[in-house]
């Protein structure tokens, strides 16, 4: 049984929705893996296939959902989206993404991504101003956490991509 992963927008209009398989827990939360291929979907839009697998975490406490993307057509090691602490009803996990996003390159650099868009959808949605703030600190410590490789952004994620995606290639799912 899978879990189905639903970010919406402020306001609750549908953004990604996809399954992914549960893979186990640690300290740092709970981790999904996405195989190639699976499909994903942005709101309204047609699915799309997936072109590599990643593993993705649901923190035990935080307000962000990280993905770790296999070596494949993207540049993108690390991509954190800032979001509400996500909220799991059995086997579906919902946040709500904030805009603001955080990635670490495969030649090392950060960024922070959609600040544009951050500051259009405070003023466009009304974003409250404790949740402007909690975003704006969150996106802060993640950009710190990731450069610095502070775990699980150092080798905790890349060991469960590549038991992930080294399972993949078997044919047999990882469960922790």
């Amino acid at each position: 049984m899978g879990v189905a992963v639903r970010f919406t927008k402020w306001g609750g209009s549908r953004h990604w929705e996809y399954e992914l398989e549960p893979l186990g827990h640690d300290r740092f939360g709970w981790w999904l893996g996405g195989r190639t291929g699976i499909s994903l979907r942005r709101g309204t839009e047609a699915p799309v296939a997936q072109p590599h697998d990643f593993v993705a975490l649901v923190p035990a406490d935080g307000c962000w959902i990280a993905n770790w993307n296999a070596d494949a057509d993207t540049e993108m090691e690390i991509y954190v989206d800032v979001t509400d602490q996500p909220v799991w009803t059995g086997e579906l996990v919902r946040a709500v993404d904030l805009d603001l996003d955080v990635v670490r390159l495969r030649d090392g650099t950060v960024e922070l991504l959609d600040e544009d868009e951050f500051a259009e959808h405070q003023v466009r949605y009304g974003y409250p101003a404790d949740v402007v703030a909690r975003a704006q600190a969150t996106a802060a410590e993640l950009m710190a956490r990731v450069r610095d490789r502070d775990e699980p952004f150092g080798d905790v994620g890349r060991a469960w991509l590549e038991r992930f995606s080294s399972a993949s290639t078997t044919g047999r799912a990882t469960r922790s």
